[in-house]
């Protein structure tokens, strides 16, 4: 073979490898492109999703707090109903031991106005019995 030719397939060889080389780096450029496109689109995406979750939990947690402030309130209602309960309670005790006490003087002076009157308030029959007819 003459060296023309020889030179010529070399060429040709070359030029088909820098040929093969440029489109696979031009399909690794794209695909690359593609994948960071892809990239982008999902970190898009998470982050709508991460909004979306914000909120929600933002939401969910106002509604616990409410909820919270909403027992507090409930149970301080109840409690502050507890202690006037008592108070009447205590009140009413109170007056019925003046009740007592009174009624405990007033049957002491009786019994010293009139010791012959029986302890539940009825006069003994004069005649010492039953009444017949």
């Amino acid at each position: 073979m003459d060296a023309w030719l020889i030179v010529l397939i070399v060429v040709v060889v070359l030029v088909l490898i820098a040929l093969a080389a440029f489109a696979y780096s031009k399909r690794n450029r794209v695909s690359r492109v593609r994948r960071e496109a892809e990239h982008r689109e999902q970190a898009r995406e998470n982050l709508q999703e991460a909004q979306v979750r914000a909120a929600r939990a933002d939401r969910e947690q106002a509604l616990a707090e409410e909820q919270a402030a909403r027992a507090r309130r409930e149970l301080a209602e109840v409690q502050e109903r507890a202690a006037r309960v008592e108070q009447e309670a205590r009140r009413r005790a109170a007056g019925a031991a003046e009740d007592r006490t009174a009624a405990e003087q007033l049957r002491a002076e009786a019994e010293r106005l009139a010791p012959d009157v029986v302890a539940d308030g009825q006069h003994p029959h004069p005649e010492g019995g039953a009444t017949r007819r």
